[in-house]
């Protein structure tokens, strides 16, 4: 059996964006490892941005599109951030999830407890379970609480 020849840094790069929406400073982390020579990873990322292949605000909406529904605000925060993404669109799509950060978490809670703690042990556990996904406190202490309940 012939062996497979190996893919140019180009391709490498098509493959990571043909799986999902990847960032330039992603793409740069993943495929550092295969430069043969200094700058030719520049010059394909280049490339490929201007041909419209990487586009940040694109990997923006689809965190947000892929994300929002089990996690809060903060927690996609840090993963738009780890992205290496522009500070001023994540700030954008933070704001936009933070209007519906009440109804999200709600609708996490209702999927995980579907009914109200019993006690302090278990309204804990549900507290903690919503920071852990990245909810404001404000959010968490409402939805465990019921409080808006009758807005429903």
């Amino acid at each position: 059996m012939l062996p497979r020849p190996t893919l140019s840094l180009k391709g490498r790069a098509l493959r990571c964006l043909a799986t999902r929406e990847h960032s330039r400073v992603e793409l740069e982390r993943k495929l550092k490892s295969f430069e043969e020579a200094p700058g030719e990873l520049v010059r394909v990322l280049d490339e490929l941005q201007a041909k419209g292949f990487i586009n940040e605000q694109r990997v923006v909406d689809s965190v947000v599109h892929r994300r929002a529904g089990r996690l809060g605000a903060s927690r996609i925060r840090q993963e738009l951030q780890a992205k290496g993404l522009d500070a001023q669109a994540v700030q954008q799509a933070v704001a936009q999830l933070q209007g519906t950060e009440l109804d999200r978490a709600r609708e996490v809670w209702r999927k995980k407890f579907g009914e109200p703690a019993t006690d302090a042990a278990s309204r804990a556990k549900q507290m903690r379970f919503l920071a852990s996904r990245g909810f404001g406190a404000e959010a968490i202490r409402r939805v465990v609480s019921g409080a808006d309940d009758a807005d429903d």
